[in-house]
């Protein structure tokens, strides 16, 4: 069996180096090619002598994604990318062009076993896990393809974080090295439904990222029917996982909510809310649902989600509307899946295709 060497940490890939016989210094040079350059196999190692590149070919092999279909929105530039996998599995990304630069979304799972009410990726329950490989490989393909640096990373494509733990923090240790890609810290968020032993494992780790925490709802009777998750780890004990986090990190928690017509927009839900985090250091984000078909769960109207707004920033909160991007492209949160067939843009608005890149046009 290769070896995954994309999933190497510097010191694990200096060892098989020295281990196949050749000088230290080579070690530098593949990581660079790796995590700087992004190469797709050993060949385009160009300084490496020929008989070390076959050796590597031999034993070690590099996880990319192909990019099986590309959407870009007319309204706001997002990218969305459906990558192919080694294994002819797919998944989705998202890039999106900021003030300050660019960040892509990336997924962690093939699917998602979280069967969240509102979310297109959990539809067809989970897969696989991806390796840290594969989650670093979506951000050097489109890197790549569109010839920009992506300077933040937030890992709320497909699939739940912490359900797939030891290859997200192997991931974010790779991806922060300071001899390969090197995005700093707190340039990256993990969003989580809330698997409370894994909040706790990784406040342990004292990371300076961005904890972003699926909320949704105040209550558990609310919020276990929109997320199952919530059955298993109530309320209660999310927020104080949650309390611990920031007071052992220091680290503001953003807290996602979705805010579904008729179910979880009510003014009385936002006055919940506001007991529920009092005194915490955190931030609440809005979301007006995107809608997905087979869900049936509708975006809340303008005036709920400013009086929602309004009823928290009244209690004191930093509270945001978060702005929509990709709308187009169905490339919002919670509208990622991983099949060809289905990824179309919304409405089916004219296209043109080249080559593999579609491109909405209005």
């Amino acid at each position: 069996m290769k070896k995954d060497i994309l999933s190497l940490t510097f010191q694990e890939l200096s060892d098989e180096v020295s281990a196949l016989g050749f000088p230290k210094y080579r070690s530098a040079q593949i990581f660079r090619w790796l995590h700087k350059s992004g190469v797709r196999s050993f060949s385009e190692m160009t300084d490496l002598p020929l008989a070390a590149r076959e050796q590597m070919d031999y034993n070690f092999v590099i996880f990319s994604c192909a990019i099986e279909k590309k959407l870009i929105s007319a309204y706001d530039s997002t990218v969305k990318y459906l990558f192919r996998l080694h294994d002819g599995e797919f998944v989705e990304s998202v890039v999106m062009k900021y003030k300050y630069g660019y960040t892509i979304c990336v997924s962690s799972q093939v699917g998602c076993r979280m069967g969240c009410s509102f979310c297109a990726s959990t539809l067809n329950g989970v897969v696989r896990n991806l390796y840290a490989s594969e989650i670093l490989s979506q951000l050097y393909a489109a890197e790549n393809d569109l010839g920009v640096r992506i300077s933040h990373i937030v890992l709320m494509g497909m699939g739940e974080p912490l359900d797939n733990y030891d290859n997200v923090l192997r991931f974010l240790q790779l991806v922060t090295d300071e001899k390969g890609k090197q995005v700093g810290m707190r340039h990256i968020s993990l969003s989580t439904c809330g698997i409370v032993p894994k909040i706790y494992d990784l406040m342990e780790k004292d990371l300076q990222l961005t904890l972003s925490v699926s909320l949704h709802a105040p209550n558990d009777a609310l919020r276990s029917a929109m997320m199952p998750v919530n059955k298993k780890w109530g309320v209660a004990a999310l927020i104080d996982a949650c309390r611990a986090y920031t007071e052992r990190t220091s680290r503001r928690i953003s807290f996602e909510y979705a805010l579904v017509k008729g179910k979880n927009d009510f003014p009385e839900c936002a006055r919940q809310l506001a007991v529920l985090l009092k005194g915490m250091l955190c931030h609440i984000n809005l979301i007006p649902v995107n809608e997905v078909a087979e869900t049936g769960c509708k975006r809340s109207t303008p005036e709920n989600v400013k009086k929602f707004a309004d009823i928290l920033a009244e209690k004191g909160y930093a509270v945001t509307v978060r702005r929509e991007l990709g709308a187009d492209i169905n490339a919002a949160c919670g509208q990622l899946r991983r099949s060809a067939e289905q990824m179309q843009p919304s409405e089916n608005p004219k296209k043109t295709e080249v080559s593999s890149e579609v491109r909405i046009s209005n």
